[in-house]
């Protein structure tokens, strides 16, 4: 999930942009099976694939 700038007073998470070919590129990846063996907890609140924690 993505941190929005209006939940921003809710979740204490800065909200942040990203772009549409982002978030395209990291919907196909997970979608390809790339990050099968990622924690679903690793992808909350991260603002693209790149900043997810594969490790």
């Amino acid at each position: 999930t993505q941190p929005f700038h209006v939940a921003e007073v809710f979740t204490n998470v800065p909200g942040v942009l990203c772009t549409i070919e982002d978030t395209v590129k990291g919907f196909a990846e997970i979608l390809d099976g790339k990050h099968d063996d990622v924690p679903e907890s690793n992808f909350y609140m991260k603002a693209g694939i790149d900043s997810v924690d594969k490790g």
